[in-house]
């Protein structure tokens, strides 16, 4: 959920909220002019195929970039998607945080084993929920028990074309997020003997709230301002943004399409709010790549952080790929039986899904966005599946670029 409504900004959110209804402008400059693959085409017309209206990819590496779409912008008019089109990251936003966190952890101003009543005295408290055994790292690493305020707050009503267009430009403040989690029993508590050691493991978006607000109680200053000065400024990310209350979408765009449960057709949900810490970033196919690349390279984080940020848990059940673990805002899955894997988070938002991924070394990045959310449980895990396909075959050694 979103600071503007009913908007889901959450792969696991969504998933559960659909599961439960349903049974109850020129970008920066670039090292080289985009080419074409074959392979990546026929991946992301295998997205495209499973039900999404339009879908757009990019890998990329320091000397080249490689771009795919399919599908239409606009299902009335059948413009295509643009090539630099500005979509809404989701979750992939998280990633964003826990960097900025991460580089107050380096500064010395902020440490993973502090707790949430640190820096937010009492504001996690009251059914069983305790900020006194929740630290930073348990946030960053989703392992701190607290309920998602997204699957607390989204109610049938609200997953509807009808409930959308009336809660589109609603608007709640992260304390008010963290007050719907709150009103819940924690899922459990970590041990207050050691609660960075927690190896439990449940996504929940109120995690990144929470950081957020902490980031923003140790810098004094908007996150969003931490986000550009740190990440988007530095890296010269042009078509990067957070864009606050704002509930549209910069052009060019494609229009984004919901299918809500029970729906006989798509709800187009382009405009919606836009999230905060934990999903308010909107970006292109090639920033996003930029940015994962610049991560992995080792140019965001001094090395102790970066290390960090790669200690994982296991995260079962998240995505339909195998041996998932999770770190501080970004996750691994083994590809390709080499044993390197990749990197990657992924997110939704309504009408739009990104999925994307980064070599370890940050040599080459594959990001994708496909501009149709889709809710019953058959086409959205094929979507699912299609695009985890996408980026592992981009990332494989002799891939697409």
């Amino acid at each position: 959920m979103s600071p503007t409504g009913p908007t889901i900004t959450r792969r696991t959110g969504i998933a559960a909220a659909a599961a439960a209804l349903l049974t109850a402008t020129a970008p920066a400059a670039r090292a080289a002019a985009p080419s074409h693959d074959d392979r990546l085409q026929r991946d992301v017309d295998a997205i495209r195929a499973t039900g999404v209206t339009g879908v757009l990819a990019e890998v990329q590496t320091a000397q080249e970039r490689t771009t795919a779409r399919a599908g239409a912008a606009d299902v009335s008019t059948g413009r295509p998607v643009p090539w630099d089109a500005y979509y809404r990251l989701g979750s992939d936003t998280k990633t964003f945080t826990a960097v900025v966190a991460l580089q107050l952890v380096g500064e010395g101003r902020l440490a993973l084993t502090d707790t949430v009543e640190r820096w937010l005295p009492g504001a996690v408290r009251g059914n069983g929920n305790d900020g006194r055994r929740i630290t930073v790292a348990n946030l960053l690493r989703q392992t701190s028990g607290l309920n998602d305020y997204v699957a607390v707050s989204v109610s049938e009503d609200d997953f509807t074309p009808q409930g959308y267009l009336k809660g589109r430009f609603r608007t709640t403040a992260p304390r008010e997020q963290l007050t719907a989690a709150l009103s819940r029993p924690p899922l459990w508590t970590p041990d207050i003997e050691d609660p960075a050691g927690e190896r439990r493991w449940g996504y929940s978006n109120t995690n990144y709230v929470v950081a957020g607000l902490i980031i923003e109680q140790v810098t004094g200053h908007p996150w969003a301002q931490e986000i550009h000065e740190r990440i988007i400024e530095p890296l010269g990310l042009r078509n990067t943004l957070v864009p606050g209350t704002s509930c549209h979408v910069p052009q060019p765009t494609a229009a984004a399409y919901t299918r809500f449960p029970g729906s006989p057709r798509p709800t187009e949900t382009t405009v919606a709010g836009g999230g905060g810490a934990d999903g308010g970033i909107i970006s292109t196919t090639h920033d996003h790549g930029v940015f994962l690349r610049a991560l992995m390279s080792g140019k965001l984080l001094r090395p102790a952080q970066s290390a960090a940020m790669r200690q994982t848990v296991p995260a079962g059940d998240w995505i339909p790929a195998p041996g998932v673990r999770y770190g501080l805002g970004i996750a691994w899955r083994p590809t390709g039986g080499d044993g390197r894997g990749i990197w990657f988070h992924g997110g939704t938002h309504l009408g739009v899904v990104s999925e994307s991924g980064v070599t370890p070394d940050g040599s080459r990045a594959a990001t994708s966005a496909a501009f149709t959310l889709q809710t019953d449980s058959a086409p959205r895990e094929a979507q699912a599946r299609a695009a985890l396909r996408l980026i592992d075959n981009a990332l494989r050694p002799g891939g697409a670029g």
